[in-house]
């Protein structure tokens, strides 16, 4: 079947089943560009929450699929890649938390959205990377444990003089950016502004003339009177650049910025869970009614 033929059947089917396709920023353009809606992991969960749809494809990894489970239990969510997963969120576990709690009780589990429904009904709190600032900010008196991403987590310890233990798990993608590489571009595009995803090493992270979130990079090239940017994330989030700011140029820190999980999902995929309903997420009750109250904690803060 040809590109433009299996689009207009993905449309056809969607329409039928009444349903709407979610894209992260990672995913390729294409899928990108058939989705409904495109945004980070969170964002699209509570996207997926207020449509009013009875099937969400979510074009992304098995967490984020998860987290709009939990958001929309009574909706059928697809994966379309069912070993679409997420090295980092695989760092930590529920018996690993489990085990970490029962040995440190007096701290309070602040928990990354890329992780398990798992690890999540066992955390006090989510964060994203977009308010890992303002949520963990709150804690600033609490003893912390922050799961899974270590970067991330030592980053905002720093910034808030936090008693906060972070979990060695880690972006393998953002993880592998070195101040050497950032060293090398600089040279070769020295009027570049250099931003950076905060699951990127301190080291780095210190280099940048920004960090954030895929939403918060985007909207720094959108606004920032820079003309070029070195971009330290997934080469995804470029796509996105592309069309919010055309006149800027945005260049990939390294080719090696492409996550192979995300990069599973194709239209042939979506097309085979458009018609065939495959995968469909499942979240056991408990877990859920667990993992669903550290992200309803962190909406409530969010929204102070």
């Amino acid at each position: 079947m040809n590109r433009r033929m299996m689009i207009k059947e993905i449309n056809a089917l969607k329409q039928a089943r009444n349903a709407v396709i979610l894209a992260h920023y990672y995913q390729y353009p294409e899928v990108q560009d058939i989705a409904d809606f495109v945004g980070d992991s969170y964002a699209l969960s509570r996207k997926a929450a207020e449509t009013e749809a009875d099937t969400i494809v979510f074009c992304g990894v098995h967490f984020m699929a998860e987290t709009a489970k939990l958001l929309s239990p009574e909706k059928t969510v697809l994966l379309p890649e069912a070993d679409a997963g997420c090295p980092m969120a695989d760092r930590i576990t529920a018996d690993d938390l489990a085990r970490y709690k029962a040995e440190n009780p007096e701290r309070t589990v602040v928990c990354y959205v890329n992780s398990t429904a798992g690890v999540k009904a066992l955390s006090d709190v989510c964060v994203t990377s977009a308010n890992a600032e303002k949520i963990l900010a709150h804690y600033q008196d609490h003893r912390l444990l922050y799961v899974p991403d270590k970067n991330l987590g030592n980053y905002v310890k720093r910034k808030f003089n936090l008693d906060l233990e972070a979990w060695p798990g880690f972006c393998c993608i953002h993880n592998d950016l070195t101040v050497e590489l950032v060293t090398t571009m600089r040279k070769r595009y020295p009027d570049a502004a250099l931003i950076v995803h905060p699951e990127a090493p301190l080291d780095v992270l210190d280099e940048a003339d920004y960090v954030g979130g895929t939403k918060g990079l985007i909207e720094y090239v959108k606004t920032s009177p820079h003309s070029q940017y070195l971009v330290g994330t997934e080469e995804g989030l470029l796509h996105e650049m592309h069309k919010t700011a055309p006149e800027k140029d945005v260049i990939v820190l390294t080719p090696d910025l492409r996550c192979y999980d995300m990069k599973k999902t194709t239209l042939e995929s979506v097309h085979r869970a458009l018609k065939t309903n495959t995968h469909a997420i499942e979240v056991d009750p408990e877990v859920a009614q667990g993992a669903r109250r550290a992200i309803d904690k962190m909406m409530a803060l969010s929204e102070q």
